[in-house]
């Protein structure tokens, strides 16, 4: 079963506490830490994800771009990340496949769930994100502490080196 995940980005921003603060400081970097947070989120989860950005206020034509293997969206001009997001869906719903969509937008995720994908609030894709991080981190440290307690790290110089010495054929 595949699965997807497409992220309302400014609704996540506004509903994450730790990206609400940094947005009204420095708004581009509340988006990096978004893109970086979700991009790790998608290669732990194994989801392909789909980061959309309201850019109806900005004239253009809007834009697709990939930063850390993550499809990042911006909306055309006239156009509203809703509008954007509910299309992705449609164009992603099938067999065999799950849709996920997170935002707190309530409306929208009526919208989402009525086109038969799943409604992710932006609370619980903070947790799932944190728990992944977790996780990553958890692992990375069993792994050092494996090295750590390695035959090889309890042995005094002089014993390396008699082993070695040993290993090269020396009596």
């Amino acid at each position: 079963m595949k699965e997807y995940l497409i992220v309302d980005g400014y609704n996540i921003i506004g509903a994450w506490p730790e990206l609400a603060k940094l947005r009204d400081i420095e708004l581009e970097q509340a988006r990096d830490r978004l893109i970086d947070a979700l991009a790790d989120y998608q290669a732990f989860s194994g989801m392909k994800v789909y980061l959309v950005f309201d850019a109806h206020q900005v004239p253009g034509l809007g834009g697709k771009y990939e930063q850390s293997k993550l499809e990042i969206l911006y909306t055309k001009e006239k156009e509203t990340a809703d509008e954007l997001i509910e299309r992705l869906t449609l164009g992603l719903i099938g067999r065999r496949r799950h849709v996920y969509v997170a935002t707190s937008d309530m409306a929208e995720q009526s919208v989402v769930f009525g086109q038969g994908a799943f409604r992710l609030p932006a609370r619980e894709l903070l947790v799932k994100v944190k728990q992944s991080q977790r996780e990553v981190r958890e692992r990375i440290e069993s792994k050092v502490s494996l090295k750590k307690n390695s035959i090889d790290s309890k042995l005094t110089e002089e014993q390396r080196a008699l082993f070695e010495k040993w290993r090269r054929g020396g009596s």
